[in-house]
């Protein structure tokens, strides 16, 4: 491959749709292959925009507005990292000649939940949970009544557990659908799911562009509200229920198409698999691999999208914890022990402008034994502050 230099006519660009922490991670990655980085989001000094040669900030909803800065810019390939974007302009600019990553229709069918769960259950015809999709409280009184209790209910569109709420009873329905309109993205519908009382959850790293398909190793993961708390790789599981694993995450994302990672999630119980979701960029539960690989999740996208070999080697086992901030902060100080930082741990801070409540600001990264591991990073984010 012919590779470029940053600023010049001919170099090479990314577009970043979506500049948060896992952005960040891939426009560093991107530069270092001297790859021209231009990261957009919907608030001022997100963290990608930190490290891109250049940053803007629109409404990514806003067709017209997206359109006329891919038409200004002309990035070589245009990488989504939200879901709270304009779907038309993808495809739009698709048929402009833009390369997508992986591809528009692909973005449509994942940003979406009902999209990818009707792709995944009826089209590839994946063993999933039982599902409905309503529009409005009565709608979601029935289905609750037909799936029955506990259910989970998502916003068809949303990110990192936003919207999401598990009804234990029809008498939790109402507050669900209050939490609901707390999504990133559309909540004008719902996924209602049964619940999976799974014996663990994985999130399979699945890398692919015309030279093929790869495998991360497993990723274990504890979620609370459908937000990331813990993860670890690799996955203690059984080699064939792995496999089955691989083997879904193949065909569907196969079916996709298209260069980059894909985040694919799955439910096991009794060691049958069951599809969950799919992300067609890094995933959050993926930054443990910034420790345990010796290409993370973030260069393994990027050498995917420029047609790169996929070949990485794997450092160990290890654990990722996330750390929230507690309190409100117009200027954010993090207060992070010196024994976090050692031969084999580390912590990663976003750089975002503000906290609030609960908002990840930065994860902790132990590499160790699995047990050993999560106890450690866990340990790291229980002794981090922020004022």
């Amino acid at each position: 491959m012919t590779f470029t230099t940053p600023l010049q006519k001919d170099a090479i660009k990314i577009m970043l749709l979506g500049s948060g922490e896992l952005g960040k991670e891939v426009a560093i990655e991107a530069q270092r292959l001297g790859v021209e980085v231009i990261a957009v989001d919907k608030y001022e000094n997100a963290p990608a925009h930190l490290v891109a040669n250049r940053s803007y900030v629109i409404d990514m909803k806003d067709e017209d507005a997206v359109l006329a800065l891919i038409e200004e810019e002309k990035p070589t390939y245009i990488l989504p990292e939200v879901e709270a974007i304009s779907i038309s302009t993808l495809f739009e600019a698709q048929k402009r000649g833009f390369h997508v990553i992986p591809n528009a229709e692909a973005v449509n069918k994942t940003m979406n939940r009902k999209n990818i769960r009707l792709f995944a259950a009826e089209e590839l015809g994946l063993k999933t949970s039982a599902y409905e999709f309503v529009s409005t409280f009565d709608g979601l009184k029935s289905a609750g009544g037909r799936i029955g209790f506990p259910c989970v209910i998502k916003p068809v569109m949303s990110s990192s557990g936003h919207g999401q709420s598990i009804a234990k009873t029809v008498d939790d329905l109402e507050k669900s659908w209050e939490i609901a309109k707390e999504a990133r993205g559309d909540a004008s519908e719902l996924i209602v799911e049964a619940f999976v009382d799974f014996d663990y959850e994985i999130t399979l790293l699945t890398v692919r562009n015309e030279l093929g398909t790869v495998f991360c190793d497993a990723i274990g993961h504890v979620q609370k509200e459908g937000d990331f708390i813990l993860s670890w790789q690799p996955m203690d599981m059984p080699k064939a229920t792995l496999q089955k694993a691989k083997d879904i995450a193949k065909k569907v994302t196969d079916g996709l198409g298209g260069r980059g990672i894909f985040g694919v999630e799955f439910f096991v119980k009794d060691n049958e698999v069951y599809f969950s979701e799919l992300s067609p960029r890094p995933h959050d539960t993926g930054m443990v691999t910034l420790i345990t690989q010796s290409q993370s999740q973030f260069a393994l996208h990027i050498r995917a999208v420029l047609g790169l070999p996929l070949e990485y080697t794997s450092y160990g086992s290890g654990a990722c914890a996330a750390y929230k901030a507690k309190n409100e902060s117009q200027n954010p100080v993090l207060e992070v022990p010196d024994s976090a930082f050692t031969k084999d741990s580390f912590v990663r801070i976003f750089g975002k402008p503000e906290s609030h409540v609960g908002r990840r600001m930065a994860v902790s990264l132990v590499l160790d034994d699995v047990e050993v591991a999560k106890e450690r990073a866990t340990e790291i984010v229980n002794q981090i502050s922020d004022k």
